[in-house]
């Protein structure tokens, strides 16, 4: 085959879709099997380095502590025949406890294994609450009815486990009296004491006092 032509597939690997049979499709739509093996290899060596697994001829030892596929323990055995066991059954040999001694390999189908665990971590990924942090302005000279929509805006984003910027900002000549911003402050964390606590004691930031509420363990929804 010729340079270029081998380097045209490689460089349509970067602009591949995979379907179902990991079959490679290139951008004009056309499927090509080099451009299949090739985008196979490159995704497994992706995969056995990103987990750490070293799976049929990339297991380098003299011999192995062998289990099936059912995790049944078949003794200690050569490398050459424990893939020897794992192909004929029609599953890959893979090298589960690296550290061992003697090694631990076993007989699995590793990409119904990988499927497994990556759908596994999406799932672990989908239940991570997601936290996002809101911000609320308030002023030395708020009104009641404006700090209560306010303080309340901020307890609606607790209640969701989201934490909570407060910034007071002061003006013109207000800088002067930054005991009445913290009053404002102390009268906020008060206000939201069931649902929020102070993770940040206010800090002056320029003409800004800036505080973090988090949500209450058992506020949060």
């Amino acid at each position: 085959m010729k340079q270029n032509t081998l380097r045209s597939h490689l460089t349509a690997i970067w602009h591949v879709k995979v379907n179902s049979n990991l079959r490679c499709i290139l951008s004009c739509g056309e499927e090509c099997s080099l451009c299949d093996f090739l985008f196979y290899s490159i995704w497994r060596c992706l995969t056995i380095s990103a987990k750490e697994l070293l799976i049929n001829d990339d297991i380098k030892v003299k011999e192995v502590r062998m289990l099936d596929e059912n995790n049944n323990q078949l003794g200690i055995m050569s490398l050459n025949d424990a893939k020897t066991y794992a192909y004929e059954h029609g599953y890959d040999l893979v090298l589960i406890a690296p550290t061992a001694n003697p090694p631990v390999c076993r007989s699995m189908d590793y990409g119904k294994y990988r499927y497994e665990v990556d759908k596994r971590e999406k799932e672990a990924k989908k239940k991570q609450q997601v936290i996002e942090v809101k911000e609320v302005q308030l002023s030395c000279r708020i009104d009641t009815h404006d700090f209560e929509t306010k303080a309340n805006k901020a307890i609606k984003f607790l209640q969701s486990g989201n934490k909570v910027r407060v910034c007071l900002r002061f003006k013109g000549r207000e800088i002067a009296h930054q005991e009445l911003g913290r009053e404002v402050l102390e009268k906020f964390v008060d206000y939201v004491s069931e649902y929020g606590t102070v993770d940040k004691k206010p800090t002056l930031e320029g003409r800004q006092l800036t505080m973090f509420v988090v949500p209450v363990k058992n506020s949060a929804k």
